[in-house]
């Protein structure tokens, strides 16, 4: 086997236009969901763009911008004005996400729409469920959770990701879909979701902090791989078109491993936090913010990613 001084790797890393030969992993601006936030009243948060509140109307103008810039797809969060222990705003014909979705649809009709699906931001107890004797019910938190995903595909969305953790929402979303005749929207599944320290800034924007306990009743141990697998198998065979990892850069790991045992679409959330630290040591005058992300994003797409939910998503459009 030949090597130095015959074999020289460094000949392909001498210029910029060498490199981008070689290179093994690329990022793609479609292969990217900008994540927004819909309630009734805005909130701008300058600290972390891409984390402020838009009423309807600001989310048309932001659109308006992401679609210039040639984002593709976005995935909505709903804040509602009341909030009730049976997550009533997540479900209602005129909640905030299916008014956003209506008003969406016929402006950008070649935007792939995404809605979470859950009931965190809509529970006034912020789990993601119904609260039964101080848990959160599986069974009726499915009910709902399967009701509020018909109600985003009839006010427009292409896509509907259920992140609750609930056992058997796959299922019941499938069912309740094909009973109305949306048998071909898919099902993108937070199927691997664990209890992390790196959603706080996103229940910052969301108000979706639970005001007692935790979730780690109900999302992954972040200790466990081999489980993360078995949910991806059930939610597979529940009718999951679609596999989501989050955290991302925590679990690097886990997409690889979800990557290598199916083959089907793997998506993989860049939550708040790792999106929020960037920032922060950025600002700090730590490190270059446009070179962590790319680097950061990068290892996401070469850990097994197909598709990415990024905060950096418009940022990505212009550096790309």
């Amino acid at each position: 086997m030949s090597s130095y001084p015959d074999v020289r790797l460094r000949r392909f890393r001498r210029t910029g236009p060498l490199r981008a030969l070689v290179r093994e992993t690329r990022l793609s601006l479609d292969q990217f969901v900008m994540p927004l936030f819909v309630a009734p009243e805005g909130l701008r948060n300058d600290e972390l763009p891409g984390m402020s509140r838009l009423t309807v109307d600001q989310l048309l103008r932001e659109t308006e911008d992401l679609v210039r810039l040639g984002v593709q797809a976005l995935i909505l969060f709903g804040i509602p004005e009341d909030k009730d222990e049976q997550a009533t705003g997540a479900w209602e014909d005129e909640g905030i996400v299916q008014q956003a979705l209506r008003a969406l649809r016929p402006r950008f009709p070649e935007l792939v729409l995404m809605t979470d699906v859950c009931l965190c931001e809509y529970t006034s107890h912020g789990h993601c469920g119904v609260i039964v004797d101080g848990e959160v019910h599986n069974d009726q938190s499915v009910e709902l959770l399967a009701r509020t995903a018909v109600s985003h595909v009839e006010a427009g969305a292409d896509v509907v990701a259920p992140s609750d953790m609930m056992d058997g929402r796959v299922a019941a979303i499938r069912d309740a879909l094909d009973d109305r005749g949306y048998d071909n929207t898919p099902i993108l599944a937070y199927s691997a979701k664990y209890a992390s320290a790196f959603y706080g800034p996103f229940r910052e924007a969301a108000d979706s902090t639970p005001s007692f306990g935790d979730r780690r009743g109900y999302q992954m141990d972040p200790a466990n791989v081999r489980e993360a697998l078995r949910e991806c198998e059930l939610d597979l065979e529940e009718g999951a078109d679609a596999l989501m990892i989050k955290p991302a850069l925590p679990y690097l790991d886990v997409i690889r491993a979800v990557r290598d045992g199916f083959d089907v679409p793997i998506a993989a959330y860049n939550v708040s936090g790792e999106y929020a630290m960037v920032k922060a040591a950025a600002r700090a005058g730590w490190l270059d913010e446009r070179t962590a992300a790319l680097e950061s994003l990068t290892a996401i797409k070469r850990a097994g990613a197909d598709l990415i939910l990024s905060y950096w998503t418009k940022d990505l459009a212009q550096w790309l």
